[in-house]
Formats: structure tokens, C-alpha cells, sequence
């Protein structure tokens, strides 16, 4: 399925030159940093020195399109002027410095790694934030990558301020932990709607026997193939897609991005007669996710993973350890993991089919017993998206708000091992360098619930940028043996 759910990014560049330097070295500069980045950099033709300048270089790129913006010191760059840029220009921005060696160090220096220092001070002068990479002075060519690299922060930021959340139900009981504090969300611009279960099921009633229906099983059909026992909830299951589907574009409002974080027990098996897992699956693989248990912070943090990675994300438990005798068997020998390095990621079923092994159509198991233990085959189980999660590189993130509306959050990058996990629902066994210590001394430590965003692939550096651009000053990761934790006993 086609993302459709983040925005697409238009990358601009301004160069700012000051006056007691040549402004035709800041443009010449300018010129190849464009021909090294290649297509889809638009070049604003007005080189700034001065606050007109400025002001009119912002209009030129809006003017065309820009929605996120790289500021380049081509050469000292005028402080005033450079910033007021940032504060003029409402999308993210990123600023970086030319290096020399592009010219003699007489008529052909620049001095940019000094200006940065200044651009920095006057930034902060005028409480602006902006993207400056960790060493932002390069060539042409260097500073194209570091554009590269941006890009997909910028996607991130730009999908929050466009994003609506919003939420069915409250959380059940005993899920304190997934607290949804909403002034946090008011805070980096992300808007949210609250509705009962009951508008849901009222919205899902309404559904019935439309007339769309028979293609979207039709559409599911193709999905599952011939792995599918439970074909007989399939209608059930394609007139609750259409009623979230069809909800999010009657409230998206003035926004232009949704996200879902929805109840889905107890009372949902009993009322709608599924679960809901596999529509969750379908939603996320088109970059909606919808996130279990009305937690509206892991809802929030798939779609940032979506908006960095431009695939789909997923949400799991922390849920279990890895056996020793799965250990024994698939890991030990085959990856440089320890076995407190390892646990089981799990939820129902609402992973993607396309980063399952063998995906294919199950029933909750853990409610069958509650719910319908006398019945020989589920009924009102079934609808979760089974499978081991496929093997590779993955990120492990979230973002959380504090019970007092702070945000903080956490990155880990790992691994999914192919290992058989020889349980149900979706779930992977994952390597975490250091996960035990990280597990004590950060979920534990800092009070993090227990699910966590997965973004597929190592996408560390990205979001950790964005949580910073988003003025996160708690970003928490998993630190090597060397680099002790605050509070952690140096006696082993």
C-alpha cells in the first residue's frame, strides 16, 4: 500500500553572505552546494546581506514552494539577517557553514566556521530553533549529505504540525502507565480528538451493508491469500476499516495527517464481535498507524518513525524475556548478543503483513479464554495479523509525556533475529546492545511504559534529532558498557 499519510518535502536553500566579504563567493558556493545536491533543492536567487533581503528571500521561497528551508553560510554570514530568516520562515530549518579550500585564503576565504559561532549565539537570542548537524562545515558535497540527512527530520516536523490524533475510548483499566497527558501535544503543535467507544460503534452501525464493503474484503482476500482460516470475519473486519477510514477524513479538519489511538478491550470483542488487530495492521501499512490501547504517545511515536523512515512503523509490548533454550538454540553461536540482551516484542496482531514471516489471519488467544473459553472455535477472537516479525536492523523509540506534561524520550537501535519465537500474535525476538542495563537505568528508571514504537531500520540519528529540534531535553538511549548510567552501582 502507498504512503499517503506524510508530507513531501521541499527542500530550499538561501545563502547568506556578509558585506565585508565578496557576496560572488557566497553565491559560487551556493551554486555548487545545488549541483552537488542535485534535484530537489530549489535555489533562492536572492543572496542575503541585509534584513530587505531577508524578507524578501523568505517570500521567494514560500513563493515557490519551500517548506523546508537550509540556510548556508557561504561565507562569515550576517548574523542579524541569517536569523531573522528562522524567524520568518514558520517550517524547519537547518543552518550550515562552507568550508575552504574552494579558493585562495586571501580574496577566496570565508571565514564561515567562524560565523556559525555567531549565527548560533544570535539564534538563541531570538528563542529560534533550528537543525545544526553535529559538525556543520563542509564542501559542497559534504554539506549535500547533511541536506540528505534532514530531509527526513523535516518530514517528521512537518507531519506533527499537521497531524490530528485521535482517540476512541479511555484506557483500560490498568494502563496508567500509557498516560496521555494532552498539553504536551498542544506544545509541539500536534491536535487531538477525544470520542467514546460509543461513538465508534455508532459510526461502525451506520457502515452496515455499505456498498464498499465487498471490495474491501475482495481487497483482503488478495492480502491474506490462502492462509486465512477465519474468512468469516472478513465482513466484520472491512466495515470497521471503512468507518476509521471514513472518520478520519469527516475530522481531519484544517489538518492534513491522522492518527489513531484506539480502545480495543474489553468491552470491544462483545460489542463490534472482532478484534481489531488486523484492520490496525492494514491502516499502519498505508503509514495511519493506530495504536492499541488508546496510548496516545505511542500513536504519536509511529507516526514520527513513519514520517523518518517513510515506511511503516509498529507498536509493541516489552513483553517477555527470550527462553534459554530458544537462546541455546537460534542466537547463541549465530549473533554477538547476550541472552539479557535479548527479549520478545509482541502485541495481538496489528503489525503489517509486509514485515511478517508468513503473516496470516489468528484469534486472541489470551481473550478466547475469557471471553468465549466453552466455544471449540473463536468467534467474536478473531481479526489479529499473526506472524514472526521479519529479521533486519530496527529502531526501538518513543516518545512520552511526564504525568506533569514533560516530554522525554528514549532511542535504541538493535536488530530482529531470525529466531522462531514459538508463540502467537506478532511478535520478533530483538537484540538491543546493552538492553539489560537499558531496561534498569532508562525504562525502568525514567518510569516508561511498556509499549514501544518500531521504526525498521536504524533510524537513531534521525530521531534523535527530531526529539531535539522538538526541544526534548531528556532523549535517553541505550549506552555502551563504558558510559555508566547517572544512579547506576559501579560495583558489579
Amino acid at each position: 500500500m502507498e504512503l499517503r499519510n506524510i508530507p513531501e518535502v521541499k527542500l530550499g536553500v538561501i545563502a547568506v553572505p556578509r558585506s565585508c566579504f565578496p557576496a560572488a563567493l557566497s553565491e559560487r558556493r551556493r551554486a555548487a552546494l545545488k549541483a552537488a545536491y542535485g534535484e530537489g533543492l530549489y535555489e533562492c536567487p536572492v543572496t542575503v546581506e541585509n534584513e530587505v533581503q531577508a524578507r524578501e528571500a523568505v517570500r521567494d521561497v514560500k513563493a515557490n514552494g519551500v517548506n523546508a528551508l537550509v540556510v548556508f553560510l557561504g561565507n562569515f554570514g550576517p548574523e542579524t539577517p541569517e536569523t531573522l530568516i528562522a524567524q520568518w520562515f514558520h517550517g524547519p530549518i537547518m543552518y550550515v557553514a562552507a568550508a575552504e579550500g574552494d579558493g585562495d585564503l586571501h580574496d577566496g576565504r570565508g571565514d564561515a566556521y567562524c560565523g556559525m559561532l555567531n549565527c548560533s549565539y544570535n539564534l538563541g537570542l531570538r528563542g529560534k530553533t533550528a537543525y545544526i548537524p553535529e559538525y556543520p562545515v563542509g564542501t559542497a558535497e559534504e554539506l549535500a549529505e547533511k541536506i540528505r540527512e534532514f530531509e527526513p527530520i523535516a518530514r517528521a516536523i512537518l507531519g506533527l504540525k499537521g497531524l490530528k490524533l485521535i482517540t476512541f475510548g479511555p484506557r483500560p483499566d490498568d494502563f496508567l502507565a500509557c498516560n496521555g497527558p494532552i498539553k504536551a501535544l498542544y506544545d509541539i503543535g500536534v491536535a487531538v480528538e477525544e470520542n467514546s467507544e460509543l461513538d465508534l460503534l455508532a459510526a461502525y452501525n451506520k457502515h452496515a451493508n455499505d456498498e464498499r464493503i465487498p471490495a474491501k474484503i475482495a481487497e483482503m482476500e488478495a492480502e491474506l491469500g490462502g492462509n486465512n482460516p477465519y474468512g468469516g470475519i472478513l465482513p466484520r473486519l472491512a466495515q470497521y476499516e471503512l468507518t476509521l477510514l471514513d472518520w478520519a477524513e469527516e475530522h481531519k479538519g484544517t489538518r492534513q495527517y491522522v492518527a489513531f489511538a484506539n480502545k480495543c478491550w474489553p468491552a470491544f470483542q462483545t460489542e463490534f464481535k472482532f478484534v481489531p488487530c488486523y484492520v490496525n495492521s492494514r491502516l499502519a501499512a498505508r503509514g495511519i498507524p493506530v495504536s492499541c490501547e488508546v496510548d496516545i504517545y505511542g500513536a504519536l511515536s509511529e507516526y514520527i518513525g513513519v514520517c523518518v523512515s517513510g515506511a511503516p512503523t509498529t507498536l509493541l509490548d516489552i513483553n517477555n524475556t527470550v527462553p534459554a533454550s530458544i537462546y541455546d538454540k537460534g542466537i547463541k553461536g549465530k549473533y554477538d548478543c547476550r541472552l539479557n540482551e535479548t527479549f520478545m516484542g509482541f502485541h495481538c496482531g496489528n503489525t503489517s503483513c509486509s514485515l511478517l514471516k508468513n503473516p496470516h489471519m489468528g484469534y486472541q488467544l489470551i481473550m478466547k479464554r475469557d471471553l468465549e473459553p466453552d466455544l471449540p472455535e473463536p468467534d467474536i477472537t478473531r481479526g489479529t495479523m499473526e506472524g514472526n516479525i521479519k529479521a533486519g536492523d530496527i529502531t526501538f523509540f518513543r516518545l512520552q509525556s511526564t504525568a506533569d506534561t514533560q516530554l522525554k524520550a528514549y532511542v535504541a537501535q538493535g536488530a530482529v533475529l531470525d529466531v522462531d519465537c514459538e508463540s502467537f500474535g506478532s511478535i520478533g525476538a530483538f537484540c538491543i546492545p546493552e538492553m539489560d542495563r537499558f531496561y534498569r537505568h532508562v525504562l525502568i528508571a525514567k518510569r516508561y511504559p511498556h509499549h514501544g514504537a518500531v521504526a525498521f531500520g536504524h533510524w537513531g540519528k534521525a530521531l534523535f534529532e527530531v526529539f531535539k529540534y522538538l526541544g526534548i531535553q531528556d532523549v535517553a538511549y541505550n549506552q555502551p558498557a563504558s558510559l555508566p548510567y547517572p544512579g547506576e552501582n559501579p560495583f558489579k
